[in-house]
């Protein structure tokens, strides 16, 4: 079918509900041989499937319960107040919450890699693929933070490009041109769990969900969280939405202001219980905002909690350097030690530049935290050798075992 029809309209009287998806009929053509097909098999997908279309929601001002906006407005102050706490620490904490994000986002689509692995990812050497795809993912967020935090187009095709360049880069920073589905069999879309908008209408629903997400009228959470459905109902992308959508998320929270230092790991809170995660999309889906916004609020509200225990790890952990570590404060050994809990496996090229020293400055300030005990030779090479911080890599698995613990 070529119906190219825009989002439905929504009823300006029914303000008070959130508009729940509609359904049209679309043809399926099939590209398989029809000799690889049962004869049910191709009935089936010569009928033609059920693509969702969604409401516009740019004008919609959702109606939240007062129990859930409680709890969102509880959840906002712990955010704010958290992401103060980080901006004052003399570590660069937000860069470590930054890869926890990204490391639990890519978890809860089953991509999961360690902290010595994802630190490996990140400096180049030695990396296995899960691990390199969470750090394309913690290189999307750091795209994210700089390139701004309003969401456009050009804002999500660019996070998106970062997150699968390397992985898949005939389909990075690109609209989908063709029929998505979750679930059911990868012959068609017939049966599936869900079948997003049919890919005529993506760019039209992005624009409407940008739109929505350049309101300041809607409780900031509330709000994050709402695009962020959207998007994933959307799911605009071949792959990658739901790491993208959650990095939409973050820019929501940025842009209004409620977190202006740190990017809070809401994805550490997610992860806990994400077969609840995606049934609360589902429930928005069909018209019930209430359940996404709660679990964004829970979610948010646990990552806190987890994140001010990994503070504290940190801060316990430098403290107990100050009687090792045998040099100045301002030394480059002392920078490299802070910098070890953003980037906790290095190498001396990866320190001189990171600290703008030369080489023999940098490998002088491995050597002082190889003697202190901070850094441990992780490879015996000497033309390409590595050093880790086993402690510091340590503190972040126990983040990300606490994380995966239900509640």
């Amino acid at each position: 079918m070529s119906d190219q029809r825009t989002a439905v309209e929504p009823d300006a009287h029914d303000d008070a509900a959130w508009p729940a998806l509609t359904t049209e009929p679309r043809d399926w053509t099939s590209h398989l041989d029809d000799g690889r097909l049962s004869i049910w098999e191709r009935q089936r997908i010569s009928r033609p499937y059920k693509a969702s279309v969604l409401p516009l929601i740019a004008s919609r001002t959702p109606r939240i319960s007062s129990t859930v906006q409680v709890l969102v407005n509880d959840a906002t102050s712990d955010v704010a107040r958290f992401d103060s706490e980080v901006a004052t620490m003399p570590v660069p904490m937000p860069a470590v919450l930054l890869r926890t994000e990204s490391a639990s986002s890519s978890q809860i689509e089953h991509l999961t890699t360690d902290a010595r692995n994802l630190a490996m990812a990140s400096l180049g050497v030695g990396a296995k693929q899960n691990a390199e795809l969470v750090a394309a993912n913690v290189r999307a967020m750091n795209e994210a933070l700089a390139i701004g935090d309003h969401v456009t187009p050009d804002t999500i095709l660019a996070v998106h490009r970062a997150l699968l360049a390397a992985s898949d880069p005939e389909v990075a920073g690109q609209w989908r041109d063709e029929q998505a589905w979750v679930g059911a069999s990868a012959i068609s879309p017939h049966g599936a769990d869900f079948i997003p908008p049919h890919h005529e209408r993506v760019q039209t629903a992005i624009l409407d969900m940008v739109g929505f997400a350049a309101r300041d009228d809607i409780p900031a959470l509330t709000h994050a969280a709402l695009v962020h459905a959207q998007f994933e109902t959307i799911h605009p992308f071949v792959d990658g939405n739901g790491r993208t959508g959650r990095v939409l998320l973050h820019q929501v929270l940025r842009r209004r202001a409620v977190t202006r230092h740190a990017t809070v790991p809401v994805s550490a809170g997610l992860v806990r219980d994400p077969e609840r995660y995606f049934r609360a999309l589902t429930s928005y889906r069909e018209g019930d905002a209430d359940v996404i916004v709660e679990q964004v609020a829970y979610a948010a509200v646990a990552a806190i909690i987890n994140g001010r225990q990994l503070a504290n790890d940190v801060m316990a952990l430098r403290a107990g350097w100050q009687d090792q570590i045998k040099a100045r404060s301002d030394s480059a050994a002392w920078r490299l030690a802070d910098d070890l809990f953003a980037q906790p496996v290095v190498n001396a090229e990866y320190v001189a530049a990171t600290l703008a020293i030369s080489d023999r400055g940098a490998r002088n300030a491995i050597e002082v935290l190889e003697k202190a005990g901070v850094l441990h030779p992780s490879t015996s090479a000497r033309r390409h050798k590595v050093w880790q911080a086993p402690h510091v890599l340590t503190a972040m698995d126990a983040f990300a075992a606490r994380a995966g613990r239900r509640a």
